[in-house]
Formats: C-alpha cells, structure tokens, sequence
C-alpha cells in the first residue's frame, strides 16, 4: 500500500491558477484510472479533471471554491502498487493498467516518479496514436477518430490543425470576383513603430457577491471570467486604435434564403438564422480584403503585420459563465451546411458551459451578434490578437425606398470595429460594404 498526492495540473494552456469547483468523490470513495475526481475552472474553461490513480481516496487538499497554483497538491490516493520507478526513454507506450499512469496526464515512455503535464508531453494511447490531452478533447467533441487522422507533428503528433483538416468534408468556397487564398496561411509585412495589441484571453464564471454590513450595496469579486475579461478588454481598448463603421442593410433577401434553408429536407436537423449568412458574408468579405484578417504582432525585430490566409471565425456568445469567443477553426474551407453544423455546436457547447479553452484559442476575426439582445448597433471591442470585429444588429421590418417606392422591408446595421494600425478607412469601409453586399444579395456567394 502506498500514499500518491495528485497536484493540480497545468490542463495544457499555460494558465498558472485554477478554481476547485467541486469535488465528485469523498475520502473512503474507491477510483478508477480516468474516474472524474473534480471539475476545475481556469480563466477559459471549466475542466474536469480524470484520476490519475486508481485506489481509495484519501484526503481532500483544497476545499471547493479555493484558487489553487498549478502543481499544488490536491488529493490523495491510498494504492496498492508503489511507485514506479523511471523507465528507459525507448520504453514502450504507457500501460494503462499499471494503476499509477493517468490517461491524459502521462508520459510517452513507462511510467516515471515525475508526473509529466500534458504541456511537456502528448500522450500515446494503448493504439499508439500521439496528442496532447486537448487535442483528444477536439476530436471527441468533432466526432473524430484519432487512429484515423494523419498525424504532422513532431514524433508522430497529432496536432489541432490535423483534427480539424481532418473532421472539415466542404471544400473551400469559389467566387469568380474573390481571389483564391495563398498557399502560405500566414506572411508579415512592416508595420509602423507602436505599441502592441495584447494577445491573452480568458474568461471564467461570475464569482459569488457578498452582501455589505449596512445592505446597501455588495461587493463582488474580481476573478475568474470577469478578470480575465476585462483585463483583454481593458489591454485592447487601450493597446489598439479603435475606429468604428456602420452602414445599415436591406436584408430582405438574406431573410428569404435563412427561410428556404429552413424549409429544405438537407437542413432538417440543422438550426439556421441569419448569423450564417452574415458568417458566410464575413468570410466572403475577409478574403477580398485580406488586411481585416491580420493581427499587429511584436517581435524582437520590430512590429510585424501577420496576414492571415485561412479564417477562425470567431462568435461572441453570452452564457451563463460569462462572455465566451469560441472559433470555427478554418471557417473559409466550410460549405454552408457544414458552417450551420460548426454554428450550431459551437452554441451549445458554450451554453452547456463546456467550450475548451482550445476553441477559444487562435481566433483570426470574431462576430457579436447584439441584435439577440434586440440592440441595432453597437461598437465592439476587438478580440485581443485581433484586428477587426463585426457586429450584426437586430433584423427588423422598416420603411425602405424600393425603386422610388417606400416599402415595408427587413433591416439591419453591420457595424465593424478596426485596428487602425493595420487597416485604413479605405479598407475598413471596403470590407463593410462586401459584408453588407451578401447580406442584401446572398447570391453573391454562389459557386
């Protein structure tokens, strides 16, 4: 018999800190290998975390609610098996019925006395495929088989872009009039000397307030999703030059496509609403102005202009753990049923709370839909690491001039915030009237 502590792990995002929310065993519970213990939240996500062991708890080290460092213990186990002892690096993958290696946590050699964080290493499974931890997150969420996907990483890794190459079946869209996306995903241009867009982003739940001694007012604290938040919010606002532009829409016709969609037997099991369409317009749109899907990077040569040639569509979604921007990772290779599909999971999972932190990660240039909230417009604040924004308004019936004639028609204002250091007006505007041209004309994105 012996005693194992589990220390917090680093869940393979580089985050320092989380949030014990609550424990599913008790002290004298027995456990199996990969058996949630406790569900976690970091500044992105909430996480459950697997048992690394498999025995009798033993005690619990940190209460629910407490903010605890990565590498802090937390629990114990009482196992039957000592610990191993390290193994030569050409030993073979780890067995999963030793009873000391945590699936997901473990390394790719035998078992050692230094547990290994999924940051520092991948995990082989007993079929032999390489990923890290949330990579077989991504493609379980996806429905993707790992043993199927061809790996590109070192040693054999699967990496994200593999799962997503992978699980994408639509090819990329064609228009005669948008020019084709280059071969090289990302290429730099010079930029002028300033400062910096911050590039961190997170977000946690509303933290519990405390009622004041006179009852007047409470306090709430700062932590979690609101810190994280406003800290990517505050870095932006003040990091990049905001400007903002509008232009209002007949989206009558986007309207009569979203009802066709709705009614057609291939989209039967398939939510559909206008933020497809305008998905699909700002996708569009990007491509011919290619400098709205950039991101001002510092590097110690200078700053740099990266100009992006794939799209990961990012969607600003209210839940209740607080405001989530979760991407569609390679958006512009998605057909429209495949892109209602992304949509349509990338909703639910957010207001299940159950968004990874890597599908808040990568984002290239994000849509907030206000007119949920029956807003017409708005000026949104960009996405850290990001250079623009689009903000969709509420679709309503106004007086419209039709032909000389004043008619009843369904309306909307595409309003888009810019990162002045990367984008002109020209371009700024550009791009708005592409995105405001498919939603009043969604024949433009025909093949």
């Amino acid at each position: 018999m012996s005693t194992q502590n589990f220390n917090l792990p680093d869940v393979g995002e580089g985050l320092t800190e989380a949030e014990i929310v609550s424990w599913k065993v008790a002290p004298g519970d027995t456990v199996a290998i990969n058996d949630v213990i406790c569900e976690i939240e970091t500044a992105k996500s909430l996480v459950e975390l697997p048992s690394p062991h498999a025995g009798v708890v033993g005690e619990l080290l940190a209460a629910e609610g407490a903010t605890v460092e990565v590498g802090t213990p937390i629990i114990t186990f009482v196992t039957d098996a000592a610990p191993a002892a390290p193994a030569a690096p050409a030993a073979p993958a780890a067995e999963e019925a030793g009873g000391s290696v945590l699936v997901g946590y473990g390394t790719g050699g035998g078992a050692t006395s230094r547990r290994k964080r999924p940051a520092e290493r991948p995990v082989r499974s007993s079929v032999g495929v390489i990923a890290k931890p949330p990579i077989r997150k991504l493609a379980r969420d996806l429905g993707v088989d790992l043993t199927t996907v061809t790996p590109t990483g070192a040693d054999g890794e699967v990496t994200r872009d593999d799962v997503m190459k992978h699980a994408s079946q639509a090819s990329v869209f064609r228009n005669i009039q948008t020019p084709e996306w280059g071969d090289v995903r990302e290429e730099t241009v010079p930029a002028p000397q300033t400062a910096p867009v911050g590039l961190a982003r997170g977000v946690a739940p509303a933290p519990a307030s405390a009622v004041n001694d006179d009852g007047r007012t409470e306090s709430i604290p700062v932590k979690g999703v609101r810190k994280a938040t406003s800290s990517a919010m505050v870095q932006s606002a003040y990091s990049a030059p905001h400007v903002t532009v509008w232009k209002e829409v007949d989206a009558s016709r986007t309207m009569e496509l979203v009802k066709r969609l709705k009614a057609a037997p291939e989209y039967a099991d398939i939510r559909v609403s206008p933020l497809l369409i305008m998905a699909r317009a700002v996708i569009w749109a990007a491509r011919r102005t290619p400098m709205v899907n950039a991101a001002w990077v510092e590097t110690e040569n200078g700053p740099e202009i990266v100009v992006r040639h794939y799209v990961n569509l990012g969607i600003a979604a209210a839940t209740p753990r607080g405001l989530l921007v979760p991407n569609i990772k390679d958006a512009q290779d998605l057909g429209m049923k495949d892109l209602a599909r992304a949509l349509n999971r990338l909703t639910l999972t957010a207001r299940e709370g159950k968004t990874s932190p890597a599908d808040q990660q990568g984002g290239t240039i994000t849509i907030t839909n206000i007119g949920v909230f029956g807003m017409d417009a708005g000026t949104p604040i960009i996405n850290p690491g990001e250079a623009g924004i689009v903000a969709m308004g509420t679709i309503s019936q106004k007086p419209w001039v039709v032909d000389g004639e004043v008619r009843p028609r369904w309306v909307t204002t595409v309003a888009g915030s810019f990162d002045h250091r990367v984008i002109d007006g020209d371009g700024m505007s550009r791009f708005i009237a592409d995105v405001a041209s498919v939603l009043e004309e969604p024949a433009l994105l025909v093949d």
